[in-house]
């Protein structure tokens, strides 16, 4: 639209201006011509009574002079005559203007001397008339007298008001015609064509390569789409031999690598598009409130760290919500971005909602109603009418994010968590070739503790559109199984491990999600400096490190991890100033009333058992509270002696893994809870229960006095692992099940 105001606003401009100067001509050209004529009128009237004034003035005849005047009553334009005698004084006027009597008469003396005629507009009440007089002379031309004729004006100013609006009505309708005329050029010149490409441009780029015809435009544009088909056509060379060689190189390797996983896209997916679904974004954009500097981040959530480097590895595209608040100064006018800021491989496109949405469908339902129901912590889910409208608004707002990018050809959907219970249904009712995965990363409930839920059925119905469910865990898959089959009208196969309802059948199965596991491999190691300075800045020298790494979550077990390491002081206090829990905490979901008090309740801990033990020297525990990046918590790992992991209630836990991949030289101890997924895998660590908090405290003491050959076989166990089922193995399983789903 501004490029088409730029476009006509200059020819308007100049027709306007040249219209508007030729209208003052001609109104000027007209008056001019008006006041000739009425001159010539006067002068005529005047003239034609000048004999009758002479025997008048000659005679003194004032009743012959009252009877010429009033001649002039009755007509219409001309308003009426005076005549005077030789000093100037009235011998008769009209009735019709007798208040021309009391007007100052200046120009009288003027034509008296000059013994000349004389004709001027001149002011009569609220009015202006036009004066002419004319001197009545004897035939030695000596002054007799002079006769007056006064016209009404008004007709002039009439006309003259007439032809403006005539020439106005014609300047706009001349300015509409003009406008309506650029129009139909612009779109049949512009417009149109610009259209036919952007529609073929679209086609190319959902995909739809079989239904494209060629480019027909003419001229320049012609000459640049052609160039475009003729990349697009050697793209889609370029990508049937990249998918050929994928093929090759994916049957001969072993190790799942970042590699091995796009060889496996490009041969399985081929020019299928992969969609990522989540509410957290991988990259968002904050503005520092100290500096007021933007800075890009990665938040801290186990979904942007498993998923990230799989997008980086498989390209597509990652819908999530905005929630930076400077993300809408870096997107297109799509909402899109490429991402890693400085090694883009993917696209992000942002979906924004109001504080109300995220309050009912983020805080609200997801995170007071789903969250507590699924994990096993004590908390009461609650559920409100309000937040489940919202919830319902929210994932039909995603739905049509989603809808909007996927290509014409069928496309694969993998929906993140719990936050989207019902996008699937939504994807499928308008795309049902489409495929569509969802993945759980947190603990399913029993079907009794499920049932609590007052929308059950609308949340299995839609997460029951899916082809595929993953969780982390088979216990997980088994609970999901049994809620369906007691709380749905559907059918259990358990020897397919699947769920039929409406027909439609949905897969379950479990996927343990993982990490790169190659932190070595790519050189990301913290380096010594790094470690040496956080040594020094937390006076960590000669210390034993326990390492907490969290999200501040009442199911992280954090407040039992201080408890445990109060008791291991009380029972040992020989390591008092020489051992030190260093936990890092990222604040999350302040907004709802539970985390809230969990902050306070570990300030209080950590300031009551600091404030017991502390000296001058050394305080057993060190609270970092903020969110830390990647790259911020490696040389913390690296340091770490011992990491604990004591969630009450887990799906997985990718930090133990994260600290399993940091240990290259194979130091380093793992205590994880028997209640996260990882314990399933990572056996080798030391096993803890968070809720008994005295073998917890003498567990820790067993880390600490384990002799480093111990340490270093459990570690190369773990590593072995992780590094074998890393995050690339994660997604490939997912991807492969999806197109043997598809096949099938």
């Amino acid at each position: 639209m501004k490029r088409l105001l730029l476009f006509i606003l200059p020819i308007l401009l100049i027709v306007a201006v040249g219209f508007t100067i030729f209208g003052i001509m001609q109104i000027r050209f007209t008056e001019e011509r008006l006041m000739d004529d009425l001159q010539k009128k006067a002068r005529a009237v005047d003239e034609s009574i000048e004999f009758s004034a002479r025997n008048i003035l000659l005679n003194n005849d004032l009743k012959s002079a009252n009877r010429l005047v009033e001649s002039f009553q009755k007509r219409e334009r001309l308003q009426g005559c005076v005549i005077y005698d030789k000093d100037g004084n009235i011998l008769a006027i009209t009735e019709r203007i007798s208040g021309w009597k009391d007007k100052e008469k200046s120009y009288l003396a003027e034509v008296s001397v000059n013994k000349a005629s004389r004709g001027s507009l001149e002011k009569f009440g609220d009015s202006s008339v036009y004066s002419y007089i004319l001197p009545v002379m004897d035939d030695e031309k000596n002054i007799l007298g002079m006769v007056e004729v006064i016209y009404d004006t008004s007709y002039v100013f009439t006309t003259l008001t007439s032809l403006w609006r005539r020439l106005s009505i014609l300047l706009i309708t001349l300015l509409v015609l003009i406008v309506l005329i650029m129009l139909l050029i612009q779109r049949q010149i512009f417009i149109l064509p610009v259209l036919r490409l952007t529609e073929w441009f679209q086609r190319f780029q959902k995909g739809d390569t079989g239904s494209l015809q060629p480019i027909k435009e003419k001229g320049e544009l012609g000459k640049l789409a052609c160039e475009v088909e003729q990349v697009a056509l050697n793209l889609r060379v370029a990508r049937k031999v990249v998918t050929e060689r994928a093929v090759e190189r994916f049957e001969k390797e072993e190790l799942w690598t970042q590699e091995k996983l796009k060889d496996l896209v490009r041969a399985r997916l081929g020019d299928n598009s992969l969609f990522v679904v989540s509410n957290r974004e991988p990259y968002m954009h904050q503005v520092d409130e100290n500096t007021g500097a933007t800075n890009c981040i990665r938040p801290a959530s186990g979904v942007v760290t498993a998923v990230d480097p799989v997008m980086r590895a498989c390209g597509g595209t990652w819908i999530a919500h905005g929630a930076g608040n400077a993300d809408k100064k870096f997107v297109n006018s799509k909402d899109k971005l490429g991402v890693p800021p400085r090694d883009i491989n993917y696209i992000l496109r942002r979906v924004w909602l109001s504080k109300e949405e995220e309050a009912g469908y983020y805080y609200g339902f997801s995170n007071e109603g789903l969250w507590p129901l699924c994990h096993l912590t004590h908390t009461r889910p609650v559920f409100r009418e309000s937040d489940w409208k919202m919830y319902k608004t929210v994932n039909q707002k995603f739905a049509d994010a989603v809808l909007e990018e996927l290509p014409h050809k069928p496309a694969f959907v993998f929906i993140q968590d719990y936050h989207f219970t019902l996008l699937p249904r939504m994807i499928k009712e308008k795309r049902p070739d489409v495929t569509v995965a969802l993945f759980w990363h947190i603990p399913w409930p029993t079907p009794e503790s499920f049932s609590t839920c007052p929308y059950q059925n609308e949340i299995l119905e839609g997460m029951l559109a899916c082809d595929l469910i993953g969780f982390h865990v088979q216990s997980h898959c088994n609970n999901f199984l049994d809620t369906a089959n007691r709380l749905l009208e559907s059918r259990v196969d358990t020897e397919r491990f699947s769920v039929v309802q409406s027909g439609k059948e949905t897969f379950i199965r479990a996927f343990p999600i993982s990490v790169d596991g190659s932190f070595d491999a790519k050189g990301e190691n913290a380096d010594q400096s790094a470690v040496q300075r956080v040594k020094d800045e937390y006076d960590l020298n000669s210390k034993i490190v326990a390492l907490g790494v969290d999200r501040i979550d009442y199911t992280k077990g954090i407040p039992e991890k201080m408890l445990a390491v109060e008791r291991f002081l009380e029972k040992y206090p020989h390591y008092k100033r020489k051992f030190v829990l260093l936990q890092l905490g990222a604040p999350s979901r302040t907004h709802i009333k539970r985390y809230h008090e969990l902050v306070g309740e570990i300030d209080e801990l950590v300031e009551r058992i600091n404030w017991k033990y502390k000296d001058d020297i050394w305080k057993p525990i060190i609270y970092l509270k903020r969110h830390f990046s990647l790259d911020e918590i490696k040389p913390f790992y690296a340091l770490a002696d011992i990491c604990i992991v004591s969630s009450l209630h887990d799906g997985m836990n990718l930090v133990a893994k994260e600290y399993i991949s940091s240990r290259i030289d194979l130091t380093g101890t793992l205590m994880l809870s028997r209640f996260t997924g990882a314990s399933r895998e990572l056996s080798d660590a030391i096993l803890i229960n968070p809720y008994s908090i005295e073998e917890f405290a003498d567990l820790i003491q067993t880390a600490v006095n384990m002799p480093i050959e111990e340490k270093k076989k459990r570690m190369e166990i773990m590593r072995k692992i992780v590094s074998e089922n890393n995050i690339y193995r994660w997604a490939g399983n997912i991807i492969t099940e999806l197109t043997s789903l598809r096949k099938a």
